[in-house]
């Protein structure tokens, strides 16, 4: 069975029957139509007090029907794949095209660049009886490495979706997207004192993810800093440099900069940086990186969700605004190629412009010497929650541990901070860039209107002038 076949197959459709959906779906007068069919599985595991308590199996399946019309977008779906039901999906798309707009063209490369997955053992061949010794082995391996631990909770999740797209220019797209995750939570006691540390991996892989390897990283990870975590205080706040940390840190450049750069919120002229093109918003040597091409990586795409290559794009090169990141309806009103960035959560969602593994490129400064270049500050590497408002700029983080910085030192641990600033601004402020980027691969995963899974990186990066909350 060749690949085409296999697609055909699982989605129950001949080639005859695609050209009839879009041919549907164009009859009130669209200027573009799209199909996306999806068939996942989704498969899961919890273990908790030393039990696996709860687990589950189930699939998804439909399609999208997707018709542009100018600035209009008509989206209907179906869970049923049967030809009638399709049709009545394709019918409802095109409604919206009974209204005038200007032309547009939504042309882009469907040719993949390259496979950026590795499944040497299909998530779908493995039985849920094979993957018990792992969270077990991973419980007691934790326990073993530390005696204030009192409890576990570790998750293990996959999934491997099928997706076919096809479009009314003619370009067709397969692709089988795999995702393994782990997920773990240790809770800590210490004279009556209680801390919680979570460490989770996550990667677009096969079966061969889940093994003692893995087992022993997690374990290493979720107890390393939990005397710091004890010991750490909520500091006195203040506008102060702030060294953020190789990896983790990359939520904040994912959050504060990364949704403005996405074309949608430029395009409609919510984002603080839809005047900014072309324009200087670093210093000069910094690069900001949103990449589909890591492979392996959760953010990593064949396609994206409508059937672009998946590409590696610069939203800033030199310190410069080059690009926004595109789905195809950005990229026809900027008259540009799309950046492969039109993602969605299902077949029951239109696709609209999303990140995938954001990052700023390593600079050419020592870590070391980063932090011994400043005489009073802040060191963070973990986050929690945060808060962005597009159209200003302005951004909320909430710390879950660092350190004091004294005289170009790391000094006392701290929790329980927030860091506050404007995303333009703290880009300006960018005094110093490390060599060492960090790719985070956790199981980081963006909601905006939808759900997606990204991950983000950071060197280690000073910028001269943030707002902490502390005492």
């Amino acid at each position: 069975m060749n690949i085409a076949e296999y697609y055909h197959n699982t989605f129950g459709v001949s080639q005859q029957q695609l050209d009839t959906l879009i041919a549907t779906a164009l009859a009130k007068g669209g200027d573009y139509a799209d199909l996306y069919f999806e068939y996942t599985t989704v498969f899961n595991l919890l273990l908790k007090d030393g039990v696996v308590s709860s687990g589950g199996f189930h699939t998804d399946c439909g399609v999208g029907i997707r018709v542009l019309k100018g600035e209009r977008t008509g989206y209907a779906y179906s869970e049923n794949l049967a030809m009638g039901e399709m049709l009545k999906a394709a019918q409802a798309a095109s409604m919206i095209a009974q209204t005038d707009g200007a032309p547009r063209s939504y042309n882009s490369s469907p040719t993949s660049k390259g496979d950026y997955y590795r499944m040497d053992t299909s998530w779908r061949d493995v039985s849920a009886d094979a993957f018990l010794p792992f969270l077990q082995d991973l419980e007691k391996a934790i326990f073993a490495k530390d005696s204030r631990v009192v409890k576990v909770i570790a998750r293990l999740s996959n999934s491997v979706a099928d997706i076919m797209m096809y479009n009314s220019l003619g370009e067709i797209t397969y692709d089988t997207r795999p995702l393994g995750s782990v997920s773990v939570t240790a809770v800590f006691q210490q004279n009556g004192k209680t801390e919680n540390k979570n460490a989770a991996r996550s990667f677009r892989t096969g079966a061969e993810l889940i093994g003692p390897a893995l087992a022993q990283e997690i374990a290493d990870e979720i107890t390393t800093g939990i005397d710091q975590r004890f010991e750490a205080v909520r500091p006195k706040g203040g506008q102060m440099s702030v060294v953020m940390g190789a990896g983790a840190s990359g939520i904040l450049l994912h959050e504060a900069m990364g949704h403005a750069f996405e074309a949608d919120f430029n395009r409609k002229g919510q984002s603080i940086f839809a005047d900014k093109m072309g324009t200087q918003v670093c210093p000069k040597g910094v690069n900001v990186v949103d990449d589909a091409t890591i492979t392996g990586n959760r953010g990593a795409c064949n396609y994206d969700d409508e059937g672009v290559s998946g590409q590696k794009t610069y939203m800033v090169q030199d310190g410069v605004l080059t690009s926004f990141l595109h789905d195809r309806i950005s990229a026809a009103w900027y008259g540009v190629e799309s950046t492969g960035n039109g993602r969605r959560e299902s077949f029951r969602y239109n696709p609209i412009p999303r990140m995938r593994a954001t990052y700023m490129e390593s600079g050419d400064a020592d870590p070391q010497d980063i932090i011994a270049s400043v005489k009073e500050g802040i060191y963070v590497d973990e986050f929690s929650n945060g808060q962005v408002k597009i159209g200003e700029g302005d951004f909320t983080f909430f710390v879950k541990s660092g350190y004091l910085i004294e005289n170009g030192r790391l000094t006392s641990p701290v929790k329980d901070i927030n860091i506050i600033g404007n995303g333009p601004a703290a880009l300006a402020d960018i005094q110093a860039v490390g060599n060492d980027l960090k790719i985070n691969n956790g199981t980081w995963t963006c909601g905006k209107e939808q759900s997606v899974a990204v991950s983000c990186g950071m060197p280690t990066v000073l910028i001269s002038n943030l707002t902490v909350g502390g005492e």
